[in-house]
C-alpha cells in the first residue's frame, strides 16, 4: 500500500471510530463515513466493499498490531493501534481495551455487536493458537486440543464480558491474571 492509500485508509478508520464514539454501529452510514473522512464515495469503495468490510478490516488491524508486536516483527505496516508493548499479548489486548483505543469498547458493547464479536472471536482464535504454549502446563492429556482451544477462547470472552459489565474496575494486569488463573 502506498503512502496516499495508507493515509486515506487511516482517514477512513479515524472517521469511523469518531462516529462510533457517538453513534451505534448499525446507525452509521457510508455517507457519514465519507463525509467525515473527506473522501469520495468511489474512494471509500476502492478500500472497502461495505461498512461491514470496514469493520472487519478494523478488527484485523487490531489483531495484526498484536501479532506484529508479539513476534517483534520488523514490518512496513503502520498500525492505527500504536504502542511499543512487549508484555503478554493478552495483557496487551486488555490494555488497548482499557484505553478504549479507537472506541473499540463501543463496538463490544453496542446493542447489535454480533458481527464485531464474530470477527473478534475469529481473530482471537488465531491469537490463542499462536500462544498455546502459555497454557500447555495446565492442559490435561485427556482433553482434545480442539476442545482446549475452545475452552481458552470461551474463558477469554467470558472474562472480557465480565470485566466490561463490571465497569472495567480491575486493571488490565489484574484482569489478565484472573484470566490466566481460571484456565
Amino acid at each position: 500500500m502506498d503512502r496516499r492509500q495508507r493515509k486515506t485508509r487511516e482517514a477512513i478508520f479515524h472517521a469511523f471510530t469518531e462516529l462510533l464514539s457517538r453513534t451505534d454501529y448499525h446507525n452509521i452510514t457510508v455517507g457519514e463515513i465519507i463525509e467525515k473522512a473527506d473522501i469520495g464515495r468511489a474512494t471509500f469503495y476502492a478500500h472497502f466493499e461495505t461498512k461491514d468490510y470496514l469493520l472487519k478490516a478494523f478488527c484485523e488491524e487490531l489483531f495484526c498490531h498484536l501479532f506484529d508486536t508479539q513476534f517483534n516483527t520488523n514490518h512496513e505496516h503502520r498500525h492505527i493501534f500504536d504502542c511499543g508493548s512487549t508484555e503478554s499479548v493478552f495483557l496487551h489486548l486488555f490494555r488497548h481495551l482499557q484505553k478504549n483505543d479507537h472506541n473499540i469498547l463501543t463496538l463490544l458493547a453496542c446493542r447489535n455487536n454480533s458481527l464485531f464479536l464474530s470477527y473478534f472471536r475469529s481473530s482471537l482464535e488465531g491469537l490463542i493458537e499462536d500462544n498455546l504454549s502459555l497454557f500447555n502446563a495446565k492442559k490435561s492429556d485427556q482433553v482434545p486440543e480442539a476442545f482446549w482451544k475452545n475452552h481458552i477462547l470461551s474463558t477469554f470472552m467470558g472474562t472480557l464480558e465480565w470485566w466490561l459489565n463490571h465497569g472495567r474496575k480491575e486493571s488490565p494486569e489484574v484482569i489478565t491474571q484472573y484470566f490466566f488463573n481460571v484456565i
